[in-house]
């Protein structure tokens, strides 16, 4: 079955304005052969002109052919200038047009890099060409992140796997007898592959709005105590100082205490890796006005650069010196960290001063009401 073949602009901006020509031209003939004649009579009266009934009607008739000749002039001299000015505004429109195609082609053959210039055919065009430009570079962006996340995480899969792999290959040829130490390698390679399957699992739930948060009135000052503790050991193993803040004067957040903890967790854990031995770490609480408690985690460790905070919460980024694998990590930690603020309703955001001069992170909650005077807050354990 063959594809039905349409008719181009020019066809159709030249049919439009046939079409408004030919009605025109119509109601005037129209009205020039019904209405002229008897006009074209009583202003021979009114003149005193009397002429007989033959040399009226010849009179008559004379007139109505001349309107038509002109009619008929004036029909051809709108053709063709309904087709002049239809090839102009086709023209005009089909090579802006044609370099958005050709732009559209490449992009779906898998060109990410294909824009369009601005070409001055108008506001509209115009705004077409820019939408599209900002399409194509979301496009590259969502494209780049996708090989990043795909290369890293074959990385992170790899090197457990191998190690299955290995001690596998070993029991079977009886090279390696299956003992603790054996059991205790494949557990830990396991859990970190179990560990890495959820952290993704996790992200996706959240960004997709699918994440499902068992909130409870959580009293700050425990939030950051029980993420304090469960980071201390780390801390004190690598020499960092770990300090708590809060100045929110007992304010309760409706939180998921897990959820929240393992955001507080990760944070602690990423100013833990990026800042050096005798550095100093700072959990803090503070108002946030109008309503609401801001979370922060501020290190004196490697700090970022303005190209790397643009980046820092997507899967699996590593800049050069602030998420690399020699410092560890998977590269998802902070981007389930934002999604899961999202779900609260709340923001979370990195600032640095540069490279060298430490980093901050920053969780703005809305807050509900506080903790009455004296009443004691149960302990939370953190998110494993």
């Amino acid at each position: 079955m063959t594809a039905r073949h349409e008719p181009g602009l020019t066809a159709r901006f030249l049919l439009a304005q046939l079409l408004v020509v030919l009605a025109s031209v119509l109601a005037a003939a129209a009205a020039a052969s019904l209405a002229g004649p008897p006009l074209f009579h009583e202003h021979l009266l009114r003149a005193g002109a009397e002429p007989d009934p033959g040399q009226l009607m010849h009179l008559e008739r004379a007139y109505r052919d001349a309107g038509l000749w002109t009619v008929g002039v004036a029909l051809v001299t709108a053709l063709a200038c309904a087709l002049a000015v239809s090839a102009s505004l086709a023209r005009r429109l089909r090579g802006p047009l044609d370099v958005l195609t050709r732009a559209a082609q490449a992009l779906a053959r898998g060109r990410w890099g294909a824009r369009v210039p601005a070409m001055g055919a108008g506001a509209e065009v115009d705004a077409l060409a820019s939408a599209f430009n900002t399409m194509a570079a979301e496009l590259e962006r969502t494209e780049d992140v996708r090989r990043r996340m795909l290369s890293d995480l074959a990385h992170e899969m790899r090197t457990p796997l191998s190690v299955l792999g290995v001690y596998l290959e070993g029991l079977e040829d009886g090279v390696t007898e299956f003992d603790a130490s054996t059991g205790a390698v494949l557990a830990e390679q396991l859990a970190r592959l179990t560990r890495l399957v959820e952290d993704i699992d996790d992200v996706s739930r959240a960004e997709e709005g699918r994440m499902v948060l068992d909130r409870s009135p959580a009293p700050v000052a425990q939030l950051l105590r029980s993420a304090a503790d469960a980071a201390g050991e780390a801390y004190a193993a690598k020499g960092v100082g770990l300090r708590v803040d809060d100045g929110t004067d007992a304010a309760v957040l409706p939180v998921d205490p897990q959820r929240m903890g393992q955001v507080l967790g990760n944070l602690l854990s990423n100013a833990l890796r990026h800042t050096p031995p005798g550095g100093d770490v700072v959990l803090g609480a503070a108002p946030h006005a109008p309503e609401g408690v801001v979370l922060r985690v501020t290190d004196t460790g490697e700090g970022m650069a303005a190209e790397q905070l643009t980046h820092v919460f997507e899967r699996f980024y590593r800049g050069d010196t602030a998420r690399d694998r020699e410092h560890g990590g998977s590269g998802i930690g902070l981007t389930i960290s934002r999604a899961l603020v999202e779900a609260h309703g709340g923001t979370l955001d990195a600032a640095s001063a540069g490279p060298g001069r430490g980093a901050e992170f920053r969780v703005v909650l809305p807050v509900r009401h506080t903790v009455p005077p004296g009443t004691a807050a149960p302990r939370i354990a953190p998110h494993p």
